[in-house]
């Protein structure tokens, strides 16, 4: 049974920490375990209690625990959830609810492509000069749409009546 334990130890000891090498468990990551494996229940043992007994099982200058230690801070957490039990009862209580747990990622915020996205990438939207970037259907331009051609006709720029000089004197 403690082997069983032993492996949700290291489940939640590298949740959330890609360079852990699951053998030591930061206090955010004991109190994810305490509350997904429902050892804390809020009301005999809150989060309170778990952060004081992570304190007192760690070493002083340590922010990490070992297994050792999270066996003894069990223990404690143990004899507080089930009055009236035997410490070793308790334990086997507290490693029965931590049997083949998982660390949670319920309200985990995900990555959208809806909503705000679709509409800041519509180029059909666009105003000013961006809409010259893109051609009607929505493809870029390239160089073309990011760089100023001259325009050498002799022309002001914006000019309707442009080429229609030679028609106006040949009449």
């Amino acid at each position: 049974m403690a082997s069983e334990a032993e492996k949700t130890f290291h489940r939640f000891a590298v949740f959330g920490d890609s360079s852990s090498s699951g053998t030591e468990m930061t206090n955010k990551n004991f109190s994810k375990l305490c509350k997904d494996c429902n050892i804390m229940d809020g009301k005999t043992v809150t989060s309170t209690d778990v952060d004081i007994v992570f304190s007192k099982v760690k070493a002083k200058n340590a922010r990490t625990i070992t297994y050792l230690q999270f066996q003894d801070a069990m223990k404690e957490l143990g004899q507080k959830r089930f009055k009236g039990m035997s410490p070793d009862e308790a334990l086997e209580n507290i490693f029965k609810l931590m049997e083949g747990k998982d660390p949670a990622t319920t309200g985990v915020t995900k990555a959208t492509t809806a909503g705000a996205v679709d509409r800041l990438t519509d180029t059909s939207k666009y105003t000013g000069t961006h809409k010259e970037r893109f051609d009607e259907s929505g493809k870029g331009k390239g160089i073309a749409g990011r760089e100023d051609t001259p325009d050498h006709s002799g022309y002001v720029s914006g000019y309707k009546g442009a080429g229609t000089y030679d028609k106006k004197g040949s009449k």
